[in-house]
């Protein structure tokens, strides 16, 4: 896994409430983690969703594609590895997950829309914030 292939990457570790009773990760929670990296690298470009909120902007989770590769187990240690690109009105989120190794745990791409007052938009603010125009 090449880290300089991606935009953000959070390394991160799972925790024992994630794993179900085959010993691994829920399969629910991989969305946690990549909905935890998006907000991280919202934060880190500068993004506050309770500002944006407050302001009549919501971004909302309009589409999500997973391929789930590999398994997590408890305690280990993995990196949640981001990419983004805008697509009209949309923000693709390329988003991966790897072992500390290198294995491929999740492949995922998460479709993500601006609503402005009630309406969708080009999301301007966030294509600003992502240097994306």
């Amino acid at each position: 896994m090449d880290s300089s292939l991606y935009r953000f990457v959070l390394p991160m570790e799972v925790r024992d409430y994630e794993i179900d009773y085959q010993g691994i990760v829920n399969n629910a929670n991989y969305l946690h983690y990549l909905e935890h990296t998006r907000h991280e690298f919202c934060k880190e470009a500068g993004i506050s969703f309770s500002k944006l909120h407050i302001d009549g902007i919501d971004p909302v989770v309009a589409r999500a594609e997973l391929e789930y590769l590999s398994p997590l187990k408890m305690g280990e240690s993995f990196i949640s590895c981001l990419n983004i690109e805008r697509k009209g009105p949309k923000f693709l989120f390329f988003q991966d997950i790897y072992k500390t190794d290198g294995t491929p745990v999740i492949k995922a791409i998460i479709t993500v829309a601006c609503i402005e007052k009630g309406r969708l938009t080009r999301g301007e603010v966030l294509a600003t914030a992502f240097n994306l125009t």
